[in-house]
Order: C-alpha cells, then structure tokens, then sequence
C-alpha cells in the first residue's frame, strides 16, 4: 500500500551525504525545473520492493509545472518515478555495474497531466500506473524506449475516458543525468486513444507522436495528457489519417516487428497423433521448449511486444536493457547480436513443413494486415509470440537475412518456433483475401482462410479457444 506525503527533496549540504547519490541525482534534475518546490508531494511504498514490497518504485514525485502561455502550454501536473534506475549502488535493486552505461534500466518514468480547474493536489492514480509498468520492467526486464507504445484496453484513470493506452517519448524538460552508478534518462507517458494506438502499430509512434504535438487539445507541444478529451486527432483532423498515417505506412512501412499475440501453429504434414512434433494446445503432453538461443533470438526478432499485466494487451516493449543506446542496424535481420547467424540448437533439429495452419484471436487476427503490408512488402520481417508458451511464429520476406526458411521451403519449425517465407505475390494475394480484418469492427467468428495451392490455412478464432484449450 502506498502513502502520500511531502518529500524531503531539499537537502542542506551538510545532509547531502546522507542522502544516496542516486536519489540526489534525480532529485537535482527535479529542483532544477522546480527550485521553488523543494518538498512536493510525493507516493512512496510503505514496503519497499528490496525490502518484499510489491511495488518497484520507492517513490512517485507530484509537481505543479504552470505550463508556458508563450508557447500555449497548459497548467498540468508532472510526476517523476524513482526506482527504475539504481538509486543506492549497493545491489539491493540493482546490480552495480560501475558508472558506465546506463543506471539499473537506464531510465525513469514521467507523466504530465492537465490540472483541471480548481485542483489544488495532483490525483494520484497516476503513480499506480506507473508502478504497473515498473512491474512488467522488473519482472521481465524488459525497457522502454521512445517511441515505443502500451495497449492498456482500460481507461488509464479507471473512468469512462477514450484514454486506454499509452505512448512514450522523452520528457521535454528534463535532461539526462550522470549518477556515480549510470546515466539515468525520463521517459514520459502519453495517453492516447484507441485509434492513435492502431495507427501507431500500423506506422510508427514517433509519427503520431509528432502529430499530437501539433494538436493542441491532444498533447500540444509537451504531450500533456488530458483524461477528459473525446476526440481523436482524427477526428479533429481527419486529413491526418490518409495523408499522413497511410502515406507513411506506404512509403515507410511499420516499424512494429512483433507482439505477444494469443496464437498456436499446426503441422498438417504429420499425422495428429504424432504429439511430439504438432504445436497445437493440448492436455497431457509437454511441448518441446526453446533452447536458450531461441529464446535469445526471438526476443531480438521480437525487439517490441511482451504481454501486460493480465490484460489481453499486445504492448511493443524494448527487450534488451539500455537498448536505446545502442544504434540500430541498418539490414533487416532475424540475427541477434551475440551471433552471426542462426545456430541450431543441438538437440533440436530444424524441420523442413510442407503444410501449415496458422491460428490467431481477433486481436492478433486484425494485425495480419499490418504484417503483411507495413512488413514484409517493405523486406522486414514481424514475429507473433504466443502469451500461454513457447510457441512463435515470425513471417519473413525473401529479403530478410538469417532465417532458417527459404523460398525452396516456405515453412521450416525449430522446436516451436515457426518460420514462414512469403513471397511478395503471395503477400499481394493474401493482402486481397484478408481485406476483412482491415476493419476496426468485431466480425463473427471463427473466420477462415485457406490457400490450397500453397498449402496454408489460417483461422482467426475466438479468446475462449485459447484461453480454454479443452473447448
């Protein structure tokens, strides 16, 4: 359970020893912007996470930023996590790695609210969803970056607002810092709607970042987020989707290359009793697991989409620490850094499948799309990796380097990971066949489609097949 009370951020150079280097770091950055709030109020974890705690951060620091009018900025509220980086340097939270790189996940939180009219202390829900995401970072030691992007499926307040998900982008004032254990950057949250997010997954976020900040009741110039706007910037400008969102899409492709997804594969080429090889959801037998190179090699290919809490989410997270530093490669490639190329697992052989059903939920159904054409028609390659296993499926174009599936064998599985070649025809025809799934309406299913000649079918069913597996 957490408390609210004044921070004792402001400290006499005599008690600055006292006070651990990393904390004082953050706390500087803070009086930097906020010299005349030297105690705001602050969330902090009764019981800290080292201590058995539930919640990672040990504190959430609440501001009154009064905007800037010059630049049409509006009064809002600005929370700072403590925690995600490595406040004490003693190994309690983090593991001490010296000063260079970053510190514990290189990054903190922050958020700005708009304060409505005759608030006088900053809501606290927001330090809640700040401990939510620091969870999924501590557990799965996955990081953020900017641009990346969260499906929350829930108002961020727990209202009635079109606010669900959430984007993330630098904080606009606030500068990096160096700790004795790191440097330490600020990552702020932005709150979108439904649509903002599908056109982030379908283009890019730094793009609708970059709209929002033109739309003044949408973020503005510093992303404030406004829990009681109704309308989307597409719908204040609805320009915005076909000549900014769809151009980029066909010009730029996506640069979502994965997701959790709820998903199982089938080989049709083996008999249904041969348990040891089918990657359908079964009772009573054991699917073989990724070997460590695998999984290594998935989470590269993967890069973004780890599944949330216990929402059915498909949120894009970073999956290597500090990988913002680290400049991204210019080809397209399914290698991870610790290889030149892929290295079958010794045990587990890669297997050459002359047929294959692919089966999805809806919400990983009405990503095909976007696979296909903001993907692979742009040479890349987008990997769904099952959120009840081991099982994943990455689709590659003919141009993408280090894959194990090749034109002469479209389909080739190693363990449970599989890879299917598309040919850019083939993609042009299924493109054709799934325009359906383009929609933003429930359709009825199951849905099926089938492509006899290349010996593929692909259901699009509902959660209970997945989450009931005896059904």
């Amino acid at each position: 359970m957490d408390e609210v009370r004044p921070t004792s951020g402001a400290q006499t150079p005599g008690l600055a020893s006292l006070f651990p280097p990393g904390l004082q770091a953050i706390y500087g950055e803070c009086r930097r912007l906020y010299p005349d709030q030297a105690n705001p109020l602050q969330v902090t974890a009764i019981v800290k996470y080292w201590l058995g705690g539930p919640d990672p951060l040990d504190y959430i620091s609440m501001y009154r930023n009064v905007g800037c009018p010059a630049q049409d900025i509006q009064e809002h509220w600005h929370y700072v996590s403590f925690g995600l980086s490595d406040l004490y340097g003693d190994n309690r939270v983090h593991e001490f790695t010296g000063a260079e790189g970053g510190s514990g996940f290189g990054f903190e939180l922050t958020f700005r609210l708009k304060r409505e009219v005759g608030e006088t202390a900053p809501p606290t829900w927001p330090a809640e969803l700040m401990q939510g995401l620091a969870r999924y970072v501590f557990q799965s030691e996955n990081t953020f970056c900017s641009g990346d992007h969260v499906s929350w499926h829930s108002p961020l307040d727990n209202s009635e607002s079109r606010i669900q998900h959430m984007l993330l982008t630098e904080d606009p004032q606030m500068q990096p810092v160096q700790t004795p254990f790191g440097t330490v950057s600020f990552l702020q949250i932005v709150g979108v709607c439904t649509e903002e997010l599908q056109a982030a997954q379908q283009w890019n976020g730094q793009g609708i970042l970059e709209l929002l900040r033109g739309v003044h009741v949408a973020g503005g110039p510093w992303l404030i987020t406004d829990m009681r706007r109704g309308e989307t910037i597409f719908d204040i400008d609805p320009h915005l989707q076909q000549e900014r969102v769809d151009q980029g899409i066909e010009t730029e492709g996506s640069n979502l290359s994965g997701v959790s997804a709820k998903c199982v594969w089938d080989d049709l080429s083996r008999p249904p009793e041969d348990e040891e090889d089918s990657r359908s959801i079964c009772i009573g037998s054991q699917p073989r697991r990724l070997s460590d190179k695998d999984t290594e090699q998935i989470r590269e290919a993967l890069r973004k989409g780890l599944e949330f809490n216990s929402k059915a989410a498909l949120p894009p997270i970073n999956t290597q620490r500090q990988s913002h530093e680290r400049p991204q490669s210019r080809k397209d490639s399914l290698e991870s850094e610790s290889s030149a190329a892929i290295v079958p697992h010794e045990l587990v052989r890669t297997r050459q499948l002359e047929s294959v059903h692919l089966k999805f939920n809806q919400e990983s159904g009405t990503l095909l799309p976007l696979c296909l054409r903001g993907r692979l028609l742009h040479g890349r390659h987008f990997t769904y990796k099952s959120i009840n296993g081991d099982t994943a499926i990455t689709f590659v174009s003919t141009g993408v380097e280090g894959a194990f599936a090749t034109e002469e064998h479209p389909y080739a599985a190693h363990g449970p990971w599989l890879q299917i070649l598309l040919t850019e025809e083939f993609v042009e025809q299924m493109l054709g066949d799934l325009q359906e799934l383009n929609t933003r309406e429930e359709t009825k299913l199951p849905k099926e489609y089938s492509w006899p000649e290349k010996k593929l079918k692909i259901s699009v069913l509902p959660d209970s097949v997945f989450d009931n597996p005896l059904q």
